[in-house]
């Protein structure tokens, strides 16, 4: 079986289990062999502190045939890193697939590859997803053409599975699922803010308001500079 190389995104302050959810259903597939990216080859920070080390920098990655791109909050300054958003678009030109968990849909959205395609992201972020004119939706995982999206967290092992069964059958995710016992039973349905009850979506959404409103300003931004420059203002 021919394998098809995954690039997955490493960067300061990503959210660990967006990153490992997929990695750890990758590296059991023999349909894939798996490349950790890094902005430069240095170690990186996940969020709590954990570091990780990629195995190659963005300037030196060969072609990708499947481009991922997890979330957190170190996303703030991805949005608006053109060296890495070029990387992803030029990456894109010949990648087979354009992939993300959670909020590294966003990203994917600021380099332009969501356009005209449907998506998910972490439940908080889908109107940040929205700004950007992509069509939401609110699914665990969005595959539209070659565009494969995951919501938030969690959703990245249910990402994980589905692209396994795309590209080397559902037998072999079947097995993978077996060999992660992936078989969730969790101790409360607060899970999804259509289930956890008023209180507890009150709190949560409290909790992330500061992080919504800091990126609704970058994305603003963003999307102004974007105008300016389409019509030679800039």
């Amino acid at each position: 079986m021919q394998k098809l190389k995954v690039g997955m995104l490493l960067f300061p302050e990503l959210t660990i289990l967006d990153f490992t959810g997929p990695y750890d259903v990758f590296i059991k597939a023999p349909c894939f062999e798996v490349l950790v990216i890094g902005l430069t080859k240095a170690p990186v920070r996940a969020e709590g502190g954990l570091t990780l080390q990629p195995d190659i920098a963005i300037a030196d990655c060969p072609q990708l045939d499947i481009i991922f791109v997890p979330g957190g909050r170190g996303i703030n300054a991805l949005l608006t890193q053109q060296p890495l958003l070029q990387f992803l678009r030029d990456q894109a030109v010949k990648a087979k697939y354009i992939t993300s968990v959670c909020t590294g849909a966003l990203v994917l959205a600021a380099a332009g590859l969501l356009e005209g395609y449907k998506a998910t992201t972490h439940w908080r972020s889908l109107e940040l997803l929205r700004m950007f004119g992509v069509e939401t939706l609110d699914e665990r995982v969005v595959k539209d053409r070659n565009r494969v999206t995951g919501g938030g967290v969690t959703a990245g092992i249910d990402f994980g599975l589905t692209l396994t069964a795309v590209i080397g059958g559902e037998e072999m995710a079947k097995v993978i699922q077996l060999q992660l016992e992936y078989n969730p039973a969790p101790p409360f349905r607060a899970g999804s803010p259509h289930t956890a009850g008023l209180p507890v979506l009150q709190k949560a959404k409290e909790i992330t308001q500061l992080t919504l409103e800091t990126r609704k300003k970058i994305i603003r931004q963003l999307l102004l500079d974007r105008a300016s420059s389409s019509i030679g203002l800039t």
